[in-house]
Parts: structure tokens; C-alpha cells; sequence
């Protein structure tokens, strides 16, 4: 990872935060169970990044938005699309976290026979209910996810640079790095090794 340029707005988010910003911001923070969904306009070079900690918190949604809640986190997501006229559907979406961090915690609530999203008030299991949540919550808005790196036993650094709409994923120090999408052609993941390890793009 290069060393942050003078210029560069260098954002770190705590659980529960959200961040919208240009080219000049990048973005970072530390996930165990929690998520951290990357959105990046490749035209505008404009993104933003959350942390959620929960899928939702369900009936109990208030009218003021919480970031610490995938789905209200993803309605954050459109609220800035629209205010840079922009539409959700043009940005590059990617989802990182929902590691399994404490192996006790696992096995006394380990994860239902049926997918998550089938018992999601049901299941226990915070980091499995984040992995896979993360992703039906975006296809229940019409988004589809351009890359992930979901669940494992690790922690995860993750550096999300708005200017080229890379985000880098560092977790027991090995090195991922998730690169840009050729937005002249159908959207899709090629993987490579490199010396830090594999680079999406």
C-alpha cells in the first residue's frame, strides 16, 4: 500500500459509521463479524463505505437511518447516489468481514441447517448472519456484488481508495487486493497471484 498522498482525506470508521466521498478519500477500518459494504462510481470516481455490526435491526427502525444496520446502511448508500445524481445501479459494489472471531461463540450458536436468510431472527450466529445477509440485502434493493471476501476465521484490514476504486484487504497477514472493474465490458472477477497476494479485477 502506497503512503497516503498529501492531498488524500484519510477516513477511518468505527463500528456503526458511514462515509461518502471523491477521489481525494480514502477510506479504512477493522472488521471481526462485522461488514463494511464498498460502493464506487467508476465515471465519477465518487464512493462511500459503512460498517455495520447487525443485517437490521427488524421492526424497531426508527425514521432516523443507523449505520450500525446493513439494511439502513444501504439505504445511506442511495441516499448519497441520489445526492450526487447518481444512481445506486451505476456504482461497483464490494463486501468484506463477517469473519468467525470467537470459535466458543460459534460453536454454542452454530448456524441453522437452512441458509440464513431463511431464520435470519432466529440465528445466533452474528458473523454468519452478517455474511450472508450482506449480500440478500443488496439483491433485495436490485444490486448485485462485483466482489466479496466473506466469512474465514480472520480478522480484516481493509483500505478502500476512492480515487481508483481499489480496496485492499489485509487478514493474517496475507494481502488482498480487490482492483477495478472494466466498466466498458460485462462486470466480472479475474484473480491473479501476485507477491501480495490476489488482486480481483
Amino acid at each position: 500500500m502506497t503512503k497516503t498522498p498529501a492531498n488524500m482525506i484519510d477516513i477511518f470508521l468505527q463500528p456503526g459509521d458511514f462515509y461518502f466521498g471523491d477521489k481525494h478519500t480514502r477510506i479504512r477500518t477493522l472488521l471481526g463479524s462485522c461488514v463494511s459494504i464498498a460502493m464506487w462510481h467508476p465515471a465519477r470516481q465518487i464512493g462511500g463505505m459503512c460498517h455495520f455490526l447487525l443485517p437490521t435491526r427488524g421492526e424497531k427502525r426508527t425514521a432516523n437511518l443507523d449505520g450500525r444496520y446493513g439494511d439502513e446502511a444501504i439505504l445511506m448508500f442511495f441516499r448519497e447516489a441520489v445526492r450526487y445524481n447518481s444512481h445506486p445501479s451505476e456504482y461497483i459494489i464490494k463486501v468484506f468481514g463477517g469473519g468467525k472471531m470467537f470459535a466458543g461463540v460459534s460453536a454454542r450458536a452454530p448456524c441453522h441447517e437452512r441458509p440464513c436468510e431463511e431464520v435470519i431472527h432466529r440465528c445466533q450466529n452474528v458473523s454468519c448472519r452478517n455474511a450472508t445477509q450482506s449480500i440478500s440485502l443488496l439483491q433485495n434493493v436490485g444490486l448485485s456484488v462485483d466482489s466479496h471476501d466473506l466469512g474465514g476465521k480472520a480478522s480484516r484490514n481493509v483500505i478502500f481508495d476512492i480515487s481508483n476504486g481499489k480496496v485492499w484487504v489485509r487478514k493474517n497477514e496475507k494481502v488482498e487486493m480487490q482492483g477495478t472493474t472494466n466498466v466498458q465490458g460485462p462486470r466480472s472477477t479475474i484473480n491473479r497471484d501476485c507477491k501480495t497476494g490476489t488482486l480481483h479485477e
